[in-house]
């Protein structure tokens, strides 16, 4: 099994040239496309590129794009060849042979193949003449040359040996064209492959490519069967990544580099040209860890004792809490010195780890090494469990908690509990967790999730709030046990923008307990001093129209404020509390075999939390 070389173009990347040329190598890539506008505004000479990438160690694999050559009328054609002339010095400088030539786009080009198989081959004869090679490459939107097939066609009437085939998966795919031909090519016929995922959109297919690509992994597109097709060609040349997208050249250079080198990986299984470890088996969330300091702690406290939370016991040497609600396990640490205390001193009370019931973790771990996840850890007394992890994208542990041979769980191990109270609490365990992300992150956090822990995302929603649009997307693991919807908004008025603001990044926002019967549990938390969120009357009345519920029903939602939704499945009844501090809220929900989230309640949730910021409340 031959592991390809790993390259990515620079224009996938914010930043300088030289900040982009040390992003991507830091994270292991093995080269580097240069992209021509990158070069252009570089305060400095082709050589100097080409000095500043051997010191990082990255070759640079081409030199890119070149536009508007093939079957041009004279006297553009002799001026093309004239320009073709100046790249080659270009490339020289830079130290690459090998050039990017896209199909022409210009509304005066010839519909000739002939002519353009014999513009790409006098081109390929003066690169020769340098030691250089041409890669002919169809664009999606080019003039008369937009598939593969029609690339390879004029490659083939050229047939000159520095003339080869370009290939870009999104090119094919976005057009619905067939790759597998792609393993017919000769393998010294094709010089380059690029590829690139994107989520199925209804848009021209100009915009979509230069605004909306993602990494393999991101999108919908069948990038591991393309590159199938590619290997099955012989092919050994590197695999490439060209990615337009906004939101990427926005973002951190080496966030998005180690996306990107992660995407690869994860490619490279699907296709079957390299093996990860094998994924974990989940079992549900074992316990949210929360990171205060005393004050917050008591606060925290308080307001979960209104949910039905009992303090159930103290760490044996850390400055710990256990509390629980049924089978539900709050950690609220405030431990100095330690991941918490940094995590606090960055967000304040919140969320800092999610702890996952795996049936391996030295299995999990290894994956996660594998996709560019170090492992982490923090120390562990004689005598208590070691819980190892991994950190998302946004620093949030993801902890790992396997069942112990001994049979003995991790509480009894680590903490002095308490005795049960009388009444222990209804919840069941975690339905869901919602975590609100900065604008432009979505994809890396979907990219993480799917990657390591194997979930699998949902179709994206998109939710109305008060003052703007939330954009939701779940991902669910493979048995169902852990779903984890991830929100995104434009605007910063909306709550999910509200709690990136306060949050200072990215958190859980939104933590739904599961139950089996609602309106007791319900009746208990209200006895608890539980605030419920209070839901219009006017929802009540287009809820009966909307599902023929009878009164008798209709009059139990009402008294305990509880919204309703079925599908071809079952049925979601759910209630929210108020807004902790107006970081993140609970959800109490009973699940009948419905399979999603209760979205089309979510308006009437988010204006009503709205209204409860106003004066007037």
């Amino acid at each position: 099994m031959i592991t390809p070389r790993t390259c990515i173009a620079t224009v996938c990347l914010s930043g300088t040239l030289p900040e982009k040329l040390e992003a991507i190598a830091s994270v292991g890539f093995d080269g580097v496309e240069i992209f021509e506008n990158d070069l252009l505004t570089f305060d400095g000479s082709p050589a100097d590129v080409r000095r500043i990438a051997a010191d990082l160690g990255l070759s640079i694999d081409i030199f890119q794009p070149f536009r508007d050559f093939e079957a041009m009328p004279e006297p553009q054609r002799r001026r093309n060849l004239d320009r073709a002339e100046r790249k080659f010095d270009v490339m020289q400088a830079l130290g690459t042979d090998l050039v990017l030539v896209c199909s022409n786009t210009l509304l005066t080009s010839l519909d000739d193949p002939a002519r353009a198989a014999a513009d790409l081959a006098e081109m390929a004869e003066r690169a020769a003449a340098r030691g250089l090679r041409v890669g002919f490459e169809a664009l999606a939107w080019g003039r008369h040359t937009r598939s593969w097939g029609q690339a390879w066609d004029i490659v083939r009437r050229a047939d000159h040996p520095a003339l080869g085939l370009i290939v870009d998966s999104f090119h094919t795919l976005s057009l619905g064209d067939d790759p597998s031909g792609i393993a017919n090519v000769p393998a010294e016929k094709l010089f380059f492959v690029q590829l690139a995922d994107a989520p199925k959109l209804s848009m021209d297919v100009l915009s979509w490519s230069r605004h909306h690509r993602n990494f393999p992994g991101q999108g919908q597109l069948d990038v591991p069967g393309f590159v199938h097709a590619v290997m099955a060609s012989g092919y050994t040349g590197p695999l490439s990544l060209e990615i337009f997208n906004d939101d990427f050249r926005a973002a951190p250079a080496r966030l998005t580099a180690r996306d990107a080198r992660r995407s690869l990986a994860l490619l490279a299984d699907e296709a079957g040209i390299a093996v990860l470890p094998p994924l974990p088996e989940f079992d549900g969330i074992e316990f949210l860890e929360f990171a205060v300091d005393e004050p917050a702690r008591a606060d925290l406290a308080a307001y979960l004792e209104t949910m039905g939370f009992h303090r159930a016991g103290r760490h044996k040497s850390k400055d710990v809490d256990l509390y629980r609600q049924g089978r539900v396990n709050f950690v609220l640490n405030a431990e100095p010195d330690s991941a918490a205390s940094w995590h606090f001193q960055l967000h304040g009370p919140s969320v800092c780890a999610i702890a996952l019931r795996v049936d391996d973790t030295a299995r999990a771990l290894d994956r996660a090494a594998a996709l560019f996840c170090p492992n982490w850890e923090e120390p562990a007394a004689a005598g208590e469990r070691s819980i190892p992890g991994v950190r998302t994208p946004d620093g949030t542990l993801v902890l790992l908690v396997a069942p112990d041979p001994s049979g003995r769980s991790l509480y009894d191990a680590d903490f002095d509990l308490l005795p049960l109270p009388a009444d222990p609490g209804s919840f069941t365990g975690i339905d869901h967790l919602a975590q609100a992300l900065p604008t432009g992150r979505m994809d890396g956090f979907v990219l993480f999730w799917r990657a390591v822990f194997g979930f699998q995302p949902e179709p994206v929603f998109e939710i109305p709030d008060p003052y703007g649009l939330i954009r939701s997307r779940a991902m669910i693991s493979r048995d169902g046990t852990v779903r984890l919807p991830l929100n995104i908004s434009e605007s910063r008025e909306t709550a999910t923008g509200r709690f990136v603001s306060a949050y200072a990044g990215a958190g859980v926002q939104h933590i739904a307990f599961a139950c089996d019967a609602i309106q007791p549990t319900i009746a208990s938390l209200e006895a608890s001093g539980a605030t419920l969120l209070p839901i219009p009357e006017n929802y009540y009345d287009d809820l009966a129209a909307r599902h023929g519920l009878d009164d008798e029903t209709l009059e139990a939602l009402r008294e305990h404020n509880l919204l309703y939704d079925a599908d071809a499945n079952g049925t979601f009844t759910h209630a929210f509390t108020e807004t902790y501090e107006d970081r993140f809220f609970f959800e109490i929900c009973a699940r009948q075999g419905y399979r999603g989230f209760g979205a089309v309640n979510a308006a009437v949730r988010l204006a009503v939390q709205s209204q409860r910021r106003m004066p007037a409340y």
